[in-house]
């Protein structure tokens, strides 16, 4: 979702620091004129003298609200001073309140049909926003983030105000509460829920304080956190959290992510200037931390670690680096996605940024040393429950270009069924006599001599053939070979043009219907594509990990169908089925197999989850083209 714009700009007159200018008072000009005939006797000194009075505070109205001025961090300091050293500047306000309003519930009914037309208003010091309402309900589901600042001299007080949007003039109010941010632990994302006073309903939040310059707990400054030398201390302490002889606690308490985001260069410059202002927000599942914000800079220097819990040794660590602007809007620079099992702990490297869909390069790229500890034996067990519902995501709409890509993932595995049907009626028309000798003598001694406990070892074969092609070939993945993804979406101008327009528009009614029959189409083409390419990259090692742990539950099966009979194993399953509701009343209903799969991603997964190589550098590009000429 979208961040919505904020609420009009308080009356009175503000600096970007939210601190309200007051006006030159007539006393203040009475004693510059004092001054001024005290220390200067005739008229011509008096005159230069207001004329440099005058000169210096229009430089001072200049830099103040015609440049991005930036405040020291003792506070003080004038313009030429800022101007100084790059390295001093930091970013007007202390933190971010990184704010996702998710859902309400049991609001006040205010129209004469017994619903409401619910939106919240959120306000911190002078700032504010407001969210989009929901139609006829009293449980709204809003799913949108919104992104707050926090100022020194500022109450740290987050006031929210529910309404009922009234299309005949002004909203009705329904309820209100306020949030003492100072109690929240920062740089940790927390799910609120928050009571309404006078019992007006309930609304669920996710608050995150971060981007802050001063070091925490689980955020600091890189240089003083090396210097302290507290990596090898922490690391040692996590190892020992989560060992195997702290498997049975806390099952949600997985393991701990650390990340280290050292710079960026090379990025895609996004203001007039030539320059950009770039911060980078790291998000897991819903978990969201950012740095803070660099300014005037394409290669910015962060220098600093986070830390994240681990909920799910699946998840995917998603990086994006944006442009901070002053209408509160952020501009795209870039986007990393890195799955968990895939770090190399310790290791720093550089890594291309991608675009929004992660399909292809945009300029920069971002220099990481990442970190992971957890339980494998949680991790096992986590593996066969339902994943994290993540808030933040995009309600899938119709284009065409994603309905051909799904109808086309969809035909592959068709024509792979059909291949496979082709096949056994070649053997049953003997088209070829010696594969038709071999198939029926295999039919007649697996027909003869199998077992039900036999099943799993058929899937054990698949498994050790394409581990043996990996031996043999020496490649990841028994499959073809990913290719880069180089579509260019011609509908993504259309959509930009269109969510403009989107209210104007009167003929969205009418196609509303056909739009969503058509993106169910689409949606189900997808989910079924990605179910059968799931099951083809558990059986190609796309993850090693996943794959090894499907071949040792099969083994476990195997033995269990061995030695207990049928019925008793069918006995166990239903019983267990039956009785999970009455053991575990808020359990969710699940499927164990399909938990599994939902780790193991699809084609399109793994070409979002490709590492690109870091651009090289214009010296590297300069050194190379000259070799190439005295070549």
């Amino acid at each position: 979702m979208e961040s919505s714009s904020a609420d009009d700009a308080p009356a009175s007159d503000v600096d970007e620091a939210g601190t309200p200018t007051p006006p030159l008072s007539p006393k203040d000009d009475c004693d510059s004129a004092s001054v001024a005939s005290s220390d200067h006797g005739d008229g011509a000194s008096r005159d230069g003298f207001y004329a440099n009075r005058a000169t210096a505070f229009v430089d001072s109205i200049k830099a103040k609200y015609f440049s991005k001025s930036l405040r020291l961090g003792s506070g003080g300091g004038d313009a030429s001073s800022t101007s100084t050293s790059k390295k001093q500047k930091v970013q007007l306000w202390d933190s971010v309140i990184n704010v996702v309003l998710v859902e309400g519930r049991n609001l006040l009914a205010m129209d004469d049909n017994g619903f409401s037309d619910p939106y919240v208003r959120f306000r911190l010091g002078t700032e504010k926003y407001k969210s989009k309402n929901a139609i006829k309900t009293l449980n709204p589901q809003w799913l949108e983030q919104f992104d707050l600042h926090m100022y020194t001299d500022q109450p740290k007080v987050l006031e929210i105000t529910v309404w009922d949007k009234d299309f005949s003039g002004k909203g009705d109010f329904m309820g209100r509460c306020s949030i003492d941010l100072s109690s929240l632990e920062p740089e940790t994302t927390h799910s609120v829920w928050q009571e309404l006073e006078d019992g007006a309903g309930s609304l669920f939040l996710l608050l995150t304080i971060s981007g802050s310059t001063q070091g925490t707990s689980c955020v600091s400054d890189l240089t003083a956190f090396e210097a302290t030398g507290g990596s090898a201390a922490r690391e040692k302490a996590l190892r020992a959290r989560y060992g195997l002889l702290h498997s049975f606690y806390d099952w949600d308490d997985v393991g701990h992510l650390v990340v280290k985001v050292y710079k960026a260069q090379g990025l895609a410059s996004a203001d007039l200037g030539g320059k950009s202002d770039p911060f980078c927000v790291l998000e897991l599942v819903n978990s969201r931390l950012q740095t803070h914000t660099e300014y005037k800079t394409l290669s910015p220097e962060w220098n600093k670690i986070f830390c994240f819990k681990v909920k799910d040794i699946h998840s995917v660590l998603e990086l994006t680096v944006y442009d901070e602007d002053r209408d509160k809007k952020c501009e795209f620079l870039g986007k990393l996605a890195i799955p968990l099992l895939k770090i190399k702990n310790g290791e720093k490297k550089w890594y291309g940024l991608k675009d929004r869909k992660l399909k292809t390069r945009v300029k920069g790229q971002i220099l990481l040393e990442m970190s992971v500890v957890y339980n494998p034996i949680k991790a096992c067990v986590k593996t066969f429950n339902p994943k994290e519902t993540k808030f933040m995501q995009l309600d899938p709409k119709f284009k065409r270009i994603v309905f051909m890509r799904n109808l086309t993932r969809v035909k592959n595995i068709v024509v792979f069924v059909i291949d496979m049907g082709k096949f056994l009626n070649n053997c049953f028309l003997w088209e070829s006599v010696p594969r038709s000798l071999l198939a029926f003598a295999s039919f007649m001694v697996i027909t003869y001599t199998a077992e039900l406990y036999m099943l799993p070892l058929v899937l054990l074969l698949v498994f050790f053939k394409n581990l043996l092609v990996l031996t043999v070939a020496g490649i990841q993945g028994a499959g073809r070979e990913e290719e880069d993804v180089n579509e260019e979406d011609e509908d993504d101008e259309e959509d930009e043009k269109d969510s403009k327009t989107e209210e104007k528009k009167s003929l969205k009614e009418r196609l509303q219907a056909v739009q969503e029959a058509t993106a169910t189409v689409q949606n189900v083409l997808g989910e079924v594509a990605s179910l059968g390419e799931r099951i083809n990259n558990t059986f190609n090692f796309s993850v090693p990990q996943l794959s090894w742990l499907a071949i040792i539950v099969l083994l476990l099966v195997t033995c269990i169908l061995y030695y207990v009979p049928i019925r008793y194993v069918v006995m166990a399953w239903g019983i267990n089925k039956f009785t999970k509701k009455l053991r575990s009343p808020d359990v969710v209903p699940n499927n164990e197999v399909m938990d599994f799969l939902s780790r193991v991603p699809d084609n399109e997964e793994k070409v979002m989850y490709r590492e690109l190589r870091p651009a090289p550098s214009a010296a590297l590009e300069a050194e190379r083209k000259k070799k190439k000429k005295i070549s």
